[in-house]
């Protein structure tokens, strides 16, 4: 994020009424609040480190530029690394919809886990609009993990399906 244009969000923002700022740019999200004490607070909070600088706002009437300054994070224990088996695949949603396991509510699901697949087989339903999508496998192999509940909304890209290749 360009310090320029940090400096110009953070005078605009000063000379607003607004309280509270959020923008998220560049794997950067940022956040600025104003303090009761007439100052402004900033957060970013990049994937390595996190920068709070605390900007106050001098008492004389001429604007002076904003020092911004990084600290480390703290570091926290990590949760465990997933661990990423070889041979797996995922079946992803290829609109946003809802997502239903069966092509009825009283029908059998079109696969569980353990069931073998094919290339075409159906998984799944996603309802999109009115429409019902039959999602099919693109691989063949073993579901492994089914990752939706039945009847929720899913999004563009989610993984809904793990399949062991065979």
């Amino acid at each position: 994020m360009d310090l320029n244009y940090l400096r110009r969000l953070l005078k605009i923002f000063d000379e607003s009424s607004a309280v509270e700022l959020r923008i998220e740019e560049e794997g950067i999200n940022l956040r600025i609040a104003k303090q009761s004490s007439g100052g402004t607070s900033v957060q970013a909070l990049p994937s390595v480190y996190q920068v709070q600088p605390a900007l106050q706002q001098p008492s004389s009437a001429a604007p002076v530029a904003p020092a911004v300054a990084a600290e480390p994070a703290r570091q926290e224990e990590a949760p465990p690394a997933p661990v990423i088996e070889e041979n797996l695949h995922t079946i992803v949603c290829p609109i946003v919809g809802t997502f239903y396991r069966a092509s009825s509510p009283d029908a059998e699901p079109f696969t569980q886990v353990g069931d073998r697949v094919s290339a075409g087989s159906p998984l799944c339903i996603v309802e999109a609009m009115k429409l019902m999508n039959e999602i099919e496998s693109d691989v063949t192999g073993t579901v492994v993990k089914v990752l939706v509940e039945n009847a929720k909304p899913v999004e563009y890209g989610q993984p809904l399906f793990s399949i062991r290749l065979d």
